[in-house]
């Protein structure tokens, strides 16, 4: 590794060249088979067709040009997320991280613009991701993430995932919001138990606060359905996106209700870069593919398989597998043993994943895989756990 690159981040010593569809390649030629999906990100794979000829076309014509003037991509990405969700209106940005610093701001100005500036506190969950800004490591909270990093910013009360009463117990006459992933991904993919985002809603009503889902990771059709706060029938008031929104190029943004955004005037908050034409034209083009007919229907399928596949693993190797867990392919494997061993042994074997909390390690395939990439990650999955049950079994 390069010492002009601050050591910021545990890499693998791997280096991929290209890629193509559910795969990566480096430079040997030798293929990988892509479950991490650069954490979520590449929900069309890599170098698909659509998203490579529509940002080679706008490339011929204009990146950037500043939000001073109009964006027509801009508008039509906002009018068919808008369409697609509860929301009303969306500001663009380029991470997730920024869309949720954008959540947070909203949520304090909504309250000074109704009459209520005392009320700026978030409760927020154990075990939490959002981002790596100060604001959002805070709102987090975990002492990983928020080390060294003191004092924090004030304004958020953590209380476990999952726990109604914890959140009842939290709200102040300072609190402004509720935020939370409906499936915690970095948490260790924990989906939120039944009737608790249905709890959160009606907590968020009585008390008069905003409820703020944070889908960077599990929105935009990764767990089958187009958000994942579907799969309960609840609507927040603000959401945040962004890793799958632009294919692989960096696009975030925040949803919300015209209710919600009311305090969002003429210079209440910006991003330089937030909205050009060539993050839009890419934005539009995953669209084009994610909301067209059937491709929601096909991940459910694809999900069952797999879900499936990996629930029989679990039977099989109960000393290395623990619990399958997740939805749609939002998918984790709760580990019997170290999460870190497996993912490495899966990655020597030619299966690319990532380590989540809770000893799990996540599996993020591309949205466009089918039961040929199912079988081939199974069977690498297979080998890998027979393997390393020889081993344990042997050092017993």
């Amino acid at each position: 590794m390069s010492p002009a690159v601050m050591p910021t981040y545990a890499r693998s010593a791997l280096a991929f060249v290209r890629g193509e569809g559910a795969y990566l390649y480096d430079a040997a030629g030798r293929h990988y088979l892509d479950f991490c999906s650069g954490i979520a990100v590449n929900v069309l794979g890599h170098a698909h067709p659509h998203l490579v000829h529509t940002l080679k076309a706008q490339a011929d014509r204009l990146w950037h040009c500043s939000n001073l003037y109009h964006i027509p991509g801009q508008e039509r990405l906002a009018e068919r997320l808008v369409a697609a969700s509860f929301s009303d209106m969306a500001f663009f940005c380029n991470s997730g991280a920024e869309a949720v610093e954008c959540a947070l701001k909203m949520a304090r100005k909504y309250h000074h613009t109704i009459g209520q500036p005392e009320r700026f506190r978030v409760v927020t969950m154990d075990g939490a991701f959002h981002g790596r800004t100060l604001a959002t490591v805070s709102a987090g909270g975990q002492e990983k993430h928020v080390k060294g990093f003191e004092p924090l910013v004030d304004g958020f009360d953590h209380v476990p995932f999952g726990d109604l009463g914890a959140v009842r117990a939290a709200i102040s006459p300072q609190t402004a919001a509720l935020l939370v992933e409906p499936i915690q991904s970095e948490g260790g993919i924990r989906v939120a138990p039944p009737g608790y985002l249905q709890g959160l809603r009606n907590l968020a009503d009585e008390y008069g606060l905003l409820l703020i889902f944070d889908e960077v990771q599990s929105g935009l059709c990764r767990t089958g359905h187009i958000f994942a706060h579907e799969w309960f029938g609840i609507v927040p008031d603000v959401m945040t996106l962004a890793k799958g929104l632009g294919g692989g190029f960096p696009v975030g943004c925040c949803l919300a209700t015209a209710r919600a955004a009311q305090g969002m005037t003429l210079g209440t908050h910006a991003s330089t870069f937030g909205g050009n034409p060539l993050g839009m034209a890419v934005g539009n083009a995953v669209l084009d593919v994610l909301l067209a007919d059937g491709f929601t229907r096909a991940i459910l399928h694809t999900s069952r398989l797999l879900t499936a596949a990996l629930g029989q693993m679990v039977h099989t190797y109960p000393s290395i597998l623990a619990e399958v867990r997740g939805l749609g392919l939002m998918l984790g494997l709760r580990c019997s043993i170290s999460n870190a061993v497996l993912c490495s042994r899966l990655q020597e074997a030619g299966l690319l994943t990532t380590v989540a909390g809770d000893n799990v390690v996540r599996l993020l395939p591309p949205l466009i895989i089918g039961e040929n990439e199912i079988e081939e990650a199974i069977d690498i999955l297979d080998r890998t756990c027979q393997q390393l049950t020889e081993e344990y079994d042997h050092d017993m």
